[in-house]
């Protein structure tokens, strides 16, 4: 007889696993299936994603501070030598060491693990491998997949996505990265401090589109000043690979004649979609919309007993997004209230300096018509920013201007995909912008950056 199961996974990322985690707290048998070819808990995150990016983010940032900044701060190197080859090996060591984290909290909570392909075979039946699982409740959490262009052949060796661009055995010279969102300024600036050319294809007419206009327009000033070049409103229509090089077609976004773009690696980053193909979703008929996103309410499907979480559905395609959904979505199974409040999931960029947004834009409050007010504050006046000649940036709150409760956060500045948590916190539990200007803030820090906006939504500023 088959054994029973409270609850099966399908997809061991961040939602996946911490799904799993949840409910073996919560006491539920639970087993979790990955099919990843390296064998790897963690999902794209780990293995491909936020944490090898941001291991390389973090040594490239180091490497450009002591080829161009040491000096002003009295520090003589003697001089600085890329060792890529060991910068790609550090990389990979963090990669492991958190991937085998993940394998021991899936055995501290209880949780059986099964690799290979999870497809759902029937109602409560799960089949991995030549095993099929039976159980009460499946929950799907497949995650996404990069957007392939027409076009545009990835073969992640010259023409890349991210995975590929974590893996370049030589500093490109010339990088054409098509898409102007998180993912590809992240690994464009990863390059270019390491020595490439970086050239930004974006067919929207700015960079960070769903982010506030003006962080947005002052982000792009200061990667421009940095060395990344943009060419915005633009669109890639092919890519003919040479022998020592490659040759873009690019074209106005509104039409118009075509210009040839030579380089020599080119990054396809221009978003991902839900990874729903080949889960057997149709043999018990949960339904997916056009894009292929599987439809829910409050993480049910169409189909009882059958959950979904995470990138999968809609929604931030975001890491801390999906670990939201995987404990929701657990304690309703497990008969408790869960809930998230996708208004106040932060969205970063870890870039230097760093972007970080939550809540409303400007441009989303005026199309709502909700009446607000602006308070803003710019690095240059912040004392630890100063100090440390980290001053682009500002901290912009946006709160109703009845009410004064907050609406939305924008920081552009070093650190602050840190700083944005405290509006995550305020904004979660109703607060207004008085609650943070009220609040006393360690002197000096960035942070203060943050309560001297706050101050400015009602005029009162006091540092600059």
């Amino acid at each position: 007889m088959a054994e029973q199961y409270d609850v099966v996974i399908i997809g061991a990322g961040p939602g996946g696993y911490n799904a799993a985690i949840r409910a073996g707290q919560l006491g539920l048998k639970t087993a979790i299936i990955e099919k990843r070819d390296n064998q790897k808990l963690g999902g794209t995150c780990l293995n491909v994603g936020c944490i090898p990016s941001k291991a390389l983010l973090h040594a490239s940032e180091l490497y450009e501070a002591a080829e161009k900044s040491f000096d002003q701060l009295g520090i003589k190197t003697g001089g600085v030598a890329l060792d890529l080859a060991q910068m790609l090996s550090q990389k990979e060591d963090a990669v492991e060491a958190l991937t085998k984290g993940v394998e021991f909290l899936m055995k501290k909570n209880k949780v059986e693990t099964f690799l290979g392909a999870g497809e759902i075979v029937g109602p409560g039946k799960v089949k991995v491998g030549d095993k099929t699982l039976e159980t009460k409740n499946i929950v799907i959490a497949t995650g996404s997949e990069v957007t392939p262009l027409p076009g545009v052949e990835i073969d992640e060796e010259r023409i890349v996505s991210s995975t590929g661009a974590l893996e370049f055995a030589q500093v490109p010279k010339h990088l054409v990265v098509i898409g102007g969102g998180v993912i590809g300024l992240e690994l464009g600036s990863v390059w270019r401090r390491l020595g490439s050319k970086v050239t930004v294809v974006e067919f929207l007419d700015k960079i960070l589109p769903t982010m506030d206009a003006e962080v947005s327009k002052q982000f792009q000033r200061i990667l421009k000043k940095q060395g990344m070049e943009f060419k915005l409103s633009s669109k890639v229509t092919g890519a003919e690979k040479l022998k020592t090089k490659i040759k873009l077609s690019v074209e106005p976004a509104a039409g118009g004649d075509a210009e040839t773009i030579d380089c020599d690696a080119v990054l396809v980053a221009i978003g991902r979609r839900p990874h729903t193909v080949g889960l057997g979703l149709e043999t018990v008929g949960v339904k997916t919309d056009k894009r292929g996103f599987i439809e829910t309410d409050h993480f049910r499907t169409s189909v009882q007993g059958v959950w979904a979480i995470g990138d999968c559905i809609t929604g931030p395609m975001l890491a801390h997004k999906a670990e939201d959904d995987a404990v929701a979505c657990i304690e309703l199974i497990a008969g408790k209230a869960g809930h998230v409040n996708y208004n106040t999931v932060p969205n970063i960029v870890y870039t230097y300096p760093e972007v970080a947004s939550v809540g409303k834009t400007e441009e989303e409050l005026k199309a709502a018509g909700v009446a607000y007010k602006v308070g803003k504050f710019p690095f240059m006046a912040n004392s630890r920013a100063k100090t440390n000649h980290e001053t682009d940036g500002f901290v912009k709150i946006l709160a109703d201007a009845e009410t004064d409760k907050v609406l939305g956060c924008h920081i552009v500045g070093v650190g602050a995909g840190e700083l944005i948590a405290e509006a995550v916190s305020v904004m979660e539990f109703g607060g207004s912008s008085e609650d943070i200007a009220r609040t006393c803030h360690g002197h000096p820090t960035r942070s203060e950056a943050v309560r001297q906006a706050a101050m400015g939504v009602e005029g009162w500023t006091m540092q600059a």
